[in-house]
């Protein structure tokens, strides 16, 4: 359940996965640095804040903007063995309201324009959706 505090959603969370967050944030992937530093860095993307690492119920979501309950995931090598794990932790995320957005690694360090174009159409369908514009 998501509770309300000044007009944003305040997802619950599991206080042990702080330090794992904090770690995480300190050993970015080569996928991560490039969208945070070329894309999120700045703290706004269409004028919506993003954070890195953030706690969601009982997972670690690499990039989310609570105004807009978008999660942005980079997806590497690994969650090719994990499809099915990956399929239950966005189901239950939605299930807070959270949209999952999904980017491979080859996806960002090979064509950051084409995530940014991306990212851009779907951060604007999802303001529109959840009547922020």
């Amino acid at each position: 359940m998501a509770y309300r505090i000044k007009n944003k959603k305040f997802i619950p969370y599991n206080r042990n996965l702080t330090k794992k967050a904090r770690e995480n944030r300190k050993n970015p992937t080569k996928a991560e640095k490039k969208i945070w530093y070329e894309v999120l860095k700045n703290k706004e993307f269409n004028s919506y804040k993003f954070i890195r690492q953030k706690p969601l119920d009982n997972f670690i979501v690499d990039f989310y903007c609570s105004e807009l309950l978008f999660a942005i995931e980079i997806d590497g090598d690994s969650h090719l063995e994990q499809i099915d794990y990956d399929k239950s932790r966005t189901k239950k995320l939605n299930q807070f309201g959270i949209k999952i957005v999904r980017y491979t690694n080859f996806e960002i360090l090979d064509n950051i324009e084409g995530v940014y174009d991306d990212l851009k159409k779907r951060v604007e369908k999802r303001s529109v959706k959840l009547n922020l514009i």
